[in-house]
């Protein structure tokens, strides 16, 4: 490889704002913060305003759009009274 061409790949600690869940992957990211681990190791911390943890789509407590019934019903419910003419 050739040096000084490719970014600074390490260790980096991620964590949730919305609950404070911590996990640890390797990424190229820049941090200007940097937090202690469990091992005693000093890493470049990233803060996330959402993660699986968060996220409803994970969590399950996503609302589906479809229960709620469909565009084509949405729009005639909120359309019934315009065309009618007395």
């Amino acid at each position: 490889m050739k040096q000084g061409i490719h970014p600074d790949y390490r260790d980096v600690c991620f964590v949730d704002l919305s609950n404070g869940f911590k996990f640890v992957t390797r990424s190229c990211v820049q941090t200007k913060e940097t937090t202690k681990l469990d091992d005693g190791r000093d890493v470049p911390l990233f803060k996330l305003e959402t993660s699986s943890e968060s996220h409803p789509f994970y969590t399950g407590t996503q609302k589906s759009v479809d229960s709620l019934g469909g565009r084509v019903e949405k729009f005639r419910n909120k359309f019934a009274r315009v065309g009618i003419k007395k």
